[in-house]
């Protein structure tokens, strides 16, 4: 009978159990079988017994899981047993005992479905411990395709015919046999079935096992809270475990940003070279680890609430959220170095020009962003070498395009190579006038003197003529043309002229040829003026220079030594208030322009008036 070596474990069993818990498992599921199968049995009654094997199968299922390596160590079942059963049968071929033959090779072939079940959870056990559930499943298809073609090989003879047979001589044990065998049938395809129920709940507690929390779970959920609320929370996927995990993992990675902030303190204060950035690198870090450790628990959240399954849209959607705060972590980081250094060089080190700093700093985001967003692209499953391949097919396209964007790259590098103006220059071009604000990696900024915003492409900078005022560094010129009336004599102006001049040699403010200038260090020998080369003037005129239609002008063309305007309008003044005085001393006065009227037989008389 095959009760009599019913002592193998169920199709979920990882261990051999005791003969005893055994044979009641293996009957409590036979005679739900029958219970399922009487005609007379009502709706409630199913009901019920359809809860009590589920819970028979949870149960076991657990116990399985707990005892999982036990149960892959154990040898094929029933080996013995099925050399003896063979050798009964030659006996009983010799013998010609058909029903003797027959009962036997049910009993074989109830052992081999027993058997084929073991093989099976075997399989499902190692597919468990692959990192991927839809290799898992596969597998699993796989396994249970390859258990029904086993056990299709041992249904080759229908033996239902038997059972309704009142044949005396067919023995009791083979109708019993034949029973048992279409019962195991009958539980080898609901075993299928609950593998296929339980499949992620198999995934979940094969991870709890690996690691080593699979006793706590499973007392957990055997408490009486329990079984009380798991009930309710697993309509929605969810159990008093994953919420006991969520909220560790949440405390978790609090505690761990609280721990990495005051590492952060710690450490970067002792690192050579960031002592002096540690303050401010330790406040821009704080958004990008919050963030960080928000998402990661967020997706931790979302994997154990799928039951430790990973979701590849998923996955995909954080790694790239991941790298793209990595990026803005860099971007940020990097910043805060380069403010710093800017911030040094401007205190320190004059020479190196501030828009060099700027745009090397803009190249630099620039390549930050470039490769953050190819880093994106590529988690995001873009073919990259395909994208760049039709670079080539379309570069023709996006050349042309691009065309003004690379014009304007092109100028900026012209303008940084050539020297021609700096950050805080007053410069001309194109009728356009005003002070440059920032040379950008498209355009330069200009803030003009009635404070509005002008941003000029940096390729029409690039190819037009360019005045800079702030291009010289001795001299700013005064060129004035004093009008002395007809009527004055021509001592007095010669006196004039002359004390002029020796005004604006001995004043202090006014640029001569013996004012002393110390000239720049120049790399390499140029065969150039170095006055004009430095921005250098020191010519003084003071001379008659014409006789206009109403006047004698006196030429006055002399540079201040400062070329700061305010400074050069209050030394302009000052030589004005000089020249009317001198005028005063010479009996001189400003002449303006006039016309004479004649009338004819009439005395002459001349008439002045105001243009």
């Amino acid at each position: 009978m095959i009760k009599k070596f019913f002592i193998i474990l169920f199709i979920f069993f990882s261990i051999t159990l005791h003969a005893e818990e055994y044979t009641k498992f293996i009957e409590e599921q036979m005679e739900y079988l029958h219970q399922m199968n009487d005609v007379n049995i009502t709706k409630e009654n199913m009901q019920s017994l359809v809860k009590n094997q589920e819970q028979s199968y949870l149960a076991v299922l657990d116990y399985i899981m707990s005892n999982k390596q036990e149960y892959l160590d154990e040898p094929l079942l029933y080996s013995s047993e099925i050399v003896t059963l063979k050798k009964m049968i030659k006996i009983n071929e010799r013998a010609r005992n058909k029903y003797s033959i027959m009962r036997d090779e049910v009993q074989l072939k109830s052992y081999m479905i027993l058997r084929n079940q073991q093989t099976m959870i075997k399989d499902v056990l190692i597919a468990l411990n692959t990192l991927d559930m839809k290799i898992f499943r596969e597998t699993l298809n796989n396994v249970v395709v390859k258990n029904q073609l086993e056990n299709n090989k041992y249904m080759d003879i229908d033996y239902r015919a038997l059972l309704e047979t009142d044949e005396d001589k067919m023995p009791t044990t083979l109708k019993t046999n034949i029973q048992e065998f279409y019962d195991l049938l009958d539980i080898n395809t609901d075993v299928i079935t609950h593998l296929y129920t339980f499949e992620k709940k198999m995934y979940r507690l094969n991870k709890y096992s690996k690691y080593h929390l699979i006793g706590s779970v499973i007392y957990v959920n055997q408490t009486e809270f329990g079984k009380l609320v798991n009930p309710y929370l697993e309509k929605v996927n969810l159990s008093v475990i994953k919420i006991g995990a969520i909220f560790v993992l949440s405390l978790t990675l609090y505690l761990l940003k609280i721990v990495l902030q005051f590492l952060a303190t710690k450490l970067f204060g002792k690192i050579d070279g960031l002592e002096k950035y540690s303050e401010d690198i330790i406040e821009q870090s704080t958004s990008p680890i919050t963030f960080l450790l928000a998402f990661i628990n967020m997706e931790f959240v979302i994997y154990i609430y799928n039951d430790f399954i990973s979701i590849d849209k998923v996955g995909m959607f954080f790694n790239i959220v991941y790298t793209a705060l990595l990026v803005w972590y860099i971007y940020r980081i990097l910043n805060i170095m380069t403010n710093k250094k800017i911030d040094e060089i401007e205190q320190f080190n004059k020479q190196i020009k501030h828009e060099l700093i700027n745009v090397g700093r803009k190249i630099m985001n620039f390549l930050i962003i470039l490769i953050g967003v190819l880093l994106i692209l590529y988690l995001g499953g873009v073919d990259l070498t395909a994208v760049l391949s039709g670079l080539g097919i379309g570069g023709l396209a996006v050349a042309l395009a691009a065309k003004e964007s690379l014009s304007n790259f092109f100028g900026t590098l012209s303008i940084l190579l050539s020297d021609v103006f700096s950050q805080g220059d007053w410069i001309v071009v194109n009728g356009e006038e005003g002070v440059v604000i920032e040379i950008g990696l498209r355009v330069t900024t200009l803030r003009t003197f009635d404070n509005a915003l002008i941003a000029i492409p940096n390729a029409t900078l690039a190819n037009n003529d360019v005045k800079n005022w702030n291009k010289r560094t001795l001299g700013r010129r005064i060129k004035m043309n004093l009008a002395v009336k007809y009527s004055s004599k021509s001592e007095d102006i010669k006196n004039a002229v002359n004390e002029i001049r020796i005004m604006l040699d001995a004043h202090p403010q006014i640029a001569t040829k013996n004012t002393k200038f110390t000239y720049r260090s120049l790399h390499g020998t140029r065969l150039v003026s170095k006055d004009d080369l430095q921005g250098v003037k020191k010519n003084l005129l003071v001379y008659l220079d014409e006789f206009s239609s109403s006047s004698i002008n006196i030429l006055v063309y002399c540079f201040t030594k400062s070329v700061d305007w305010e400074e050069w309008l209050q030394t302009k003044e000052d030589v004005m208030h000089k020249i009317m005085a001198i005028f005063e001393q010479n009996n001189l006065e400003f002449a303006f322009p006039s016309m004479s009227i004649y009338h004819e037989n009439k005395i002459e008389e001349s008439v002045n008036s105001d243009l």
